[in-house]
């Protein structure tokens, strides 16, 4: 995005998953860089930017006072969903957070399955895909993306209404297309070996991981 607010490679591919024109809410927003961001792009028109947490809250309103976008970007202190209205949104951006958490605040929110969902798990990106595996959600969009040292998993999904069976192996791969990352697969595969000592079968997961390889 170019608009004077620098996005990560995270955020910023993120972002390229929020559909153009819809009404975005930034969950866990932190600073508010994406709905900034989208926002002076012209790529939505408007924003919900929450946190649970005052500090990134106030940073948010910060920056979104900064560039004069109190009218569009609207700043709310939130636990997960609780406290936003699913009227105002379309889609839902969940980052920088881990993938249980992510699955509890959708679980916990009752009008998940009429948005679009972005996600972009920090930790266990396995267990979002799997609440929406159960849920009746379909994976779009499903990438890799290198930023400085670190990999991240970012999908995108929408419910369908479809509870097709799936295996552990989806839920640690999912829909990705692109295996060229070889460094977070790699880091996959040693993660999954580790935790086969444990007891753990993998074996079928880490079979796949490796002829794409």
């Amino acid at each position: 995005m170019t608009n004077g607010v620098k996005l990560s490679p995270r955020l910023n591919a993120a972002a390229g998953l929020v559909r153009e024109g819809a009404r975005l809410c930034d969950v866990g927003c932190d600073h508010g860089y994406v709905p900034v961001s989208l926002v002076l792009s012209g790529r939505i028109p408007s924003a919900v930017a929450c946190d649970i947490n005052e500090g990134p809250l106030a940073s948010c309103q910060g920056l979104v006072a900064s560039y004069d976008l109190e009218d569009k970007i609207k700043c709310v202190l939130s636990d997960g969903l609780r406290q936003i209205d699913g009227d105002g949104i379309d889609d839902i951006l969940l980052a920088g957070m881990g993938g249980e958490l992510i699955a509890d605040i959708l679980e916990r929110c009752p009008y998940a399955k009429e948005k679009h969902i972005i996600t972009n798990a920090m930790t266990h990106p396995e267990i979002a895909r799997k609440w929406m595996f159960e849920h009746g959600f379909e994976i779009q969009h499903d990438i890799i993306v290198p930023d400085g040292r670190h990999h991240y998993s970012i999908f995108d999904a929408v419910y369908t209404g479809e509870y097709r069976a799936y295996t552990e192996a989806d839920c640690f791969l999912g829909n990705i297309k692109d295996f060229s990352d070889k460094e977070f697969f790699i880091h996959l595969l040693h993660y999954l070996r580790n935790k086969q000592k444990g007891g753990y079968d993998f074996a079928d997961i880490i079979s796949k991981i490796e002829e794409k390889l």
